[in-house]
């Protein structure tokens, strides 16, 4: 990789770099693509994003490539299935969260037309634009997402406390973390 000034959590290795410099941040208003992010940072509650992002194909592959609409018909014996899957995290309460939230997401979306439009109208449709110099100001959680979890909690959303939500809007761009230094911030 090239020698690019990135914010310091991404220099663990090329799969960090790869994510921050093509995907962290950058605002995302596609729904398959928003309910991927979902899903990807519930199961990540207790551990690394970093192992999360090792297992994103097998996720990917075990979760019908994020396919909301099939996720939601999931029951007993898919949910078995998932747990005999050694390739995501096996946890049956993130694993029926995962249908929880199909659930909740499709209804979001007959309500307001796309989960896009629920979602991004928190923060007016554009990214909030933070000026962090140096990691530690980068906050876990904000009061914003602590709102946002607690009203998306309200539509039936599992495993989406405020820390969660918080790294949701950054991955997805509501929020631009990347520090002032970061080449990703131009």
């Amino acid at each position: 990789m090239e020698n690019k000034n990135r914010c310091a959590w991404s220099e663990k290795d090329d799969l960090y770099r790869h994510y921050h410099d093509n995907e962290w941040g950058n605002p995302v208003f596609d729904d398959q693509k928003l309910f991927e992010f979902l899903i990807l940072e519930t199961f990540q509650a207790g551990v690394s994003w970093h192992l999360i992002l090792k297992k994103r194909e097998n996720f990917r592959k075990a979760f019908l490539n994020f396919d909301y609409q099939q996720i939601a018909l999931f029951g007993d014996f898919e949910i078995q299935e998932l747990m005999n899957d050694a390739g995501i995290i096996r946890n049956s309460l993130k694993i029926k969260s995962a249908v929880a939230n199909a659930k909740a997401f499709i209804k979001i979306q007959e309500e307001f037309g796309s989960f896009s439009t629920y979602i991004w109208s928190f923060v007016d449709g554009k990214p909030i634009e933070n000026q962090f110099t140096e990691l530690v100001q980068v906050p876990a959680y904000t009061p914003l997402a602590e709102k946002i979890s607690k009203e998306l909690k309200k539509r039936g959303f599992k495993f989406i406390g405020p820390t969660t939500m918080y790294a949701h809007m950054q991955a997805t761009g509501m929020v631009n973390d990347h520090l002032t230094s970061c080449w990703r911030r131009q």
